[in-house]
């Protein structure tokens, strides 16, 4: 974080400091809402949460050097800026921040890149992780970029990121996410973006959101806070997604369009940036001819999925956005790589079995596209097993969600079908609705029941997908079977 005194901390917050604390004192250090990982100079924000209360740790993160705390309450002996709440104090730090750091464009130039810092927004239902990831490692050529790590992309997780900014940054690549109408709106008042990219509409958060109309509504808030294109705002739409493309009547930004079909479904008018002659080796890895206004430069992916070639794309669009010419995206795009865990993390055995661990989230349509992965290698002559868990916060539709994972597993002719936990009985419903499926669908209680089952049936010409929502704790089963070969 920029270098701020207490003092500072306090007006850009609305806060009052307590009586331990001086006005001068500076925060020179992170910002953190653990309190363990609290250094030097650094602020602890006391965060109230469902299984802890921050205020408890105040006085160990200043033990570890935090110079003061931002509290709800006052605590004794403990310097603390005061808000009514932390999490709202936090969202006010990081846009205070932020606003001094970010420079307005020059009245000559409609060019994002013209500007200080720029901010750029993704969201969607499914591939902003990947997406964050893989534009970060773009912008990272061109300057000093900061990104989340991980998933943090809700009100917590998106001020930390913003507080990570320094004089030094050029690019904030920012992932929003939502669980409802609103949220994403009010990121965005946090952390103004330049450039908005909406990779798709569909049905994560089904329970939250009831229709895709209005997760559609509340996508399309990141283009809506977009400035005009006078002002150098940029929307960024896949015009693969009928609903993504419709969001350019909600914004006066400039619109960018990318598309990952032989034809944008847009029209007679070709999207912007878009993959030709797409080919999958192996292990699903994509290769593309990447067309730009700028010109046209191949591509080979090293993440596994063809879902990953409009990930790509988005990335790519933004690149060109922030000043990157067309063969320097198309040689970064090569060189990629996963950075975020359990997200279609394939590694091999020693023994030649691949697992792939996408167990950190799920929605029906990731799960679609992981079990295209999986049949994908399964086509290329490998014995495909697919351990499923629990898709979470899916409402009304989570039964026939899960029935149509198992469908599909089955159609892309896994060998086995292994349905942990929660709604194991409709994905293996779903298996054997199949009509000529000769695998084997197998309910399980949990992820230790799952690796006791395939601890003696895994070959060396196996591939493992592992795939759940978090709360499954299914990445459990990737690496207890990666442990396997060491035992």
């Amino acid at each position: 974080m920029i270098r701020l005194t207490l003092a500072e901390i306090a007006a850009l917050t609305g806060g009052t400091l307590s009586a331990d604390a001086t006005p001068d004192t500076a925060v020179t250090g992170p910002v953190v809402i653990d309190s363990r990982k609290a250094t030097r100079g650094g602020l602890f924000a006391a965060v109230a949460g469902e299984r802890a209360d921050g205020h408890d740790f105040a006085a160990a993160a200043v033990g570890l050097g935090a110079a003061a705390v931002l509290a709800a309450r006052p605590l004794e002996g403990v310097p603390c800026v005061l808000v009514p709440d932390v999490t709202a104090g936090l969202a006010l730090l990081a846009k205070g921040v932020l606003a001094r750091l970010v420079c307005p464009p020059s009245p000559a130039s409609a060019s994002p890149a013209s500007a200080g810092l720029i901010v750029a927004g993704i969201t969607g239902s499914s591939g902003k992780t990947s997406t964050k990831d893989v534009t970060a490692q773009l912008s990272e050529r061109l300057g000093p970029t900061v990104a989340p790590e991980g998933s943090l992309n809700n009100e917590l997780g998106l001020p930390l990121t913003v507080l990570r900014a320094t004089e030094e940054t050029r690019f904030l690549v920012l992932e929003m996410a939502a669980r409802g109408p609103g949220h994403i709106a009010e990121l965005c008042r946090i952390a103004p973006p330049r450039i908005g990219a909406v990779l798709n509409v569909g049905r994560a958060h089904a329970g939250e959101f009831g229709s895709l109309e209005t997760v559609a509504k509340a996508k399309g808030e990141l283009v809506e806070a977009l400035p005009g294109a006078a002002g150098g705002g940029v929307a960024i739409l896949n015009a693969d997604d009928h609903r993504v493309l419709a969001m350019a009547d909600r914004t006066s930004a400039r619109i960018v369009t990318f598309s990952a079909a032989p034809r944008s479904r847009s029209g007679p008018r070709a999207a912007d940036v878009r993959a030709a002659e797409i080919t999958l080796d192996d292990l699903g890895r994509a290769s593309f001819r990447l067309l730009m206004p700028g010109g046209m430069a191949p591509v080979r992916l090293r993440l596994h999925g063809a879902h990953h070639v409009q990930n790509a794309l988005a990335a790519a669009a933004i690149a060109a956005e922030l000043g990157m010419e067309v063969p320097a995206i198309a040689d970064a795009l090569s060189q990629a790589e996963a950075r975020s865990g359990k997200r279609m993390d394939l590694r091999e055995r020693a023994d030649g079995v691949l697992v792939i661990n996408d167990a950190y989230n799920a929605n029906p349509d990731s799960m679609r596209a992981g079990i295209e992965a999986l049949g994908h290698m399964i086509s290329r002559g490998r014995r495909g097993i697919a351990v499923l868990g629990h898709m979470a916060e899916l409402g009304d539709i989570a039964e026939e969600s899960h029935f149509e994972a198992g469908r599909q597993a089955a159609e892309a002719n896994v060998a086995i079908l292994a349905a942990v936990g929660e709604s194991a009985d409709a994905a293996i419903r779903g298996a054997r609705s199949v009509p000529g499926w000769q695998g084997e669908a197998v309910g399980l209680p949990d992820p230790a029941a799952a690796i006791d089952l395939l601890r003696y049936q895994l070959h060396g010409n196996d591939v493992v997908l592992v795939k759940a929502s978090k709360a499954a704790g299914l990445w459990e089963v990737a690496d207890g079977l990666l442990a396997e070969v060491d035992r």
